[in-house]
């Protein structure tokens, strides 16, 4: 057997340096359920992160996670427990059907009877009154999109945090955010255990992108691919229908291109995807008029798929642009579609100036974040509830929960903090898409 690293899982016996008293977990007696051999996970159950290996290399340690999964024993009195629910960042389909799943699992599963969620973001708990919800309240939840609880970027005080956390009696908080809000997750957990708080802390990975690293995937990503082929398919329709039409996509992608990739993939009609992964040029032999111009001339249509990082320093920009942040921090991206139209308008106008030309710009970014999440994702959104869940009343804190080769796993919230998920440009996917679209690679010779 292969020798594997055990990735540590902070527990509340250790973080607040004391005996804790476990409880029979009450799934035991619930009549839902009839807890059989295997149905609890063992501490020693693991799931490993690599699980394609070279047969010839050595036996090198492999990392490996403890399985996520409901407990024999708790550590938490249920009738003692108050929950907290907070959605930070931008939206994401699957939002409200985390909230949801929550609730009804804390609810239905363990009997907790005093669950809060947190308006409008970190500022919540310290600007906001708090909305206690029930399995009535939130039935309908999963069938809108965006978060009925609210979100905002930025109002991150730690300490004003932490206070309003401990003031208001919360002894388990459920964060749902992408890396940004997974990074102040940690900075909470550090703050609670410093104190020696009896309070457990989790993640729950949310980004559209699907740019959060070591989980197979981030709920809400299938749904936006879905999305972003309506806009495609829009985008050759518009560019089949004139006369040297160029339909231009702009999907969701800051630092990374995986809808683009994965809309690119599944559409087949696309003939250019630009990602962030990966540089691009315009003019010139092997760059992206040249290439345009081809299509044009053998299709008479083309179909351009670029992602909202792609480019972004090629745009130019004033000095105060270069300056701008959000109130996460991260730097104001300029529109890199509509650049694109203009410069693919200059070009025509230069070298065709007495042939049709037209420029459909479709940018579905709000649609895509906006819907309501689809029924593969609305299922991953109940399975990462559940098992946020059974992690937290087992007692783990300052943890993510996520699928690692199919299997849900608990991770250490500062490892996902860091880790991020982008575009390998020498994986099989992104050759499939050079081969799909023979698009270059625009690679200077």
């Amino acid at each position: 057997m292969a020798a594997f690293n055990l990735q540590k899982l902070p527990h509340l016996a250790d973080c607040i340096g004391q005996n804790l008293k476990p409880y029979t977990n009450p799934l035991e007696n619930n009549p839902f359920y009839r807890p059989t051999e295997g149905f609890y996970i063992n501490p020693t159950d693991v799931i490993l992160r690599q699980t394609i290996l070279d047969s010839s290399s050595g036996s090198t340690p492999h990392l490996a996670y403890h399985r996520a999964g409901p407990r024999k024993e708790i550590y938490f009195e249920t009738g003692s427990v108050c929950a907290a629910i907070v959605t930070c960042g931008g939206l994401c389909p699957g939002m409200n059907t985390v909230i949801r799943e929550l609730v009804v699992g804390l609810w239905e599963l363990y009997g907790v009877r005093k669950i809060y969620g947190i308006v409008a973001g970190y500022r919540g708990f310290y600007s906001r009154e708090t909305v206690e919800l029930n399995p009535k309240l939130v039935h309908n939840w999963h069938k809108r999109g965006g978060t009925v609880l609210e979100t905002s970027r930025g109002g991150f005080d730690l300490n004003k945090i932490v206070d309003g956390i401990k003031d208001r009696g919360f002894n388990q908080v459920y964060i749902i955010g992408g890396d940004g809000t997974m990074r102040g997750a940690v900075k909470i957990y550090d703050g609670i255990r410093r104190r020696k708080l009896n309070i457990g802390v989790t993640g729950i990975p949310k980004t559209v992108d699907n740019d959060i690293g070591i989980i197979d995937k981030s709920f809400g990503f299938q749904t936006a691919v879905e999305m972003a082929q309506q806009a495609i398919n829009a985008a050759h329709v518009e560019a089949e229908s004139a006369v040297n039409g160029i339909g231009l996509v702009k999907l969701m992608g800051r630092s990374t291109g995986h809808i683009a990739l994965h809309a690119t993939l599944s559409s087949r009609d696309v003939d250019c995807c630009l990602i962030p992964e990966i540089d691009f040029y315009l003019e010139g032999k092997g760059g992206l008029f040249e290439f345009l111009g081809k299509r044009l001339q053998e299709n008479g249509h083309a179909v351009l798929v670029v992602a909202e990082g792609a480019g972004q320093d090629k745009i130019p920009r004033s000095d105060a642009q270069k300056e701008e942040r959000d109130e996460s921090g991260n730097p104001v991206f300029l529109d890199v579609g509509a650049w694109l139209k203009s410069e693919l308008k200059k070009w025509w106008s230069r070298d065709h100036p007495n042939e049709l030309f037209t420029v459909k710009h479709i940018d579905p970014t709000y649609m895509i974040r906006a819907v309501p999440a689809n029924a593969t994702d609305n299922l991953y959104c109940t399975l990462l509830a559940h098992s946020a869940i059974h992690g937290v009343m087992g007692g783990y804190t300052g943890f993510v929960c996520g699928p690692i080769n199919g299997n849900y796993a608990y991770i250490p919230l500062e490892e996902v903090a860091q880790a991020k998920n982008i575009v390998s440009i020498k994986d099989h996917k992104w050759a499939w898409v050079r081969s799909v679209t023979n698009q270059p690679d625009f690679v200077r010779r």
